[in-house]
């Protein structure tokens, strides 16, 4: 919940914000899909530590993205 002290967000403003953050959810589903897909493979080093990496990197980005989302949610004027 936002405080009372906290500004809410113009819904003009939350409605862009929501549609960028859907926008970007839907480029980390190709990002996961491939991550995921990549991981089935017998990968050789460097290789290896390049996909724990990017396994790292897509689940960081994942929790931005609803941390992203719930911010909105609590914080738009409805």
């Amino acid at each position: 919940m936002p405080s009372s002290s906290q500004p809410q967000i113009p819904e003009d403003l939350a409605l862009e914000i929501r549609r960028m953050a859907h926008e970007l959810s839907n480029a980390l589903e190709i990002i996961v899909q491939t991550s995921y897909l990549l991981s089935m493979t017998e990968l050789k080093p460097p290789a290896d530590e390049w996909m724990r990496m990017l396994d790292a990197g897509v689940n960081k980005a994942l929790d931005l993205n609803l941390q992203l989302r719930e911010y909105i949610k609590s914080n738009a004027s409805h």
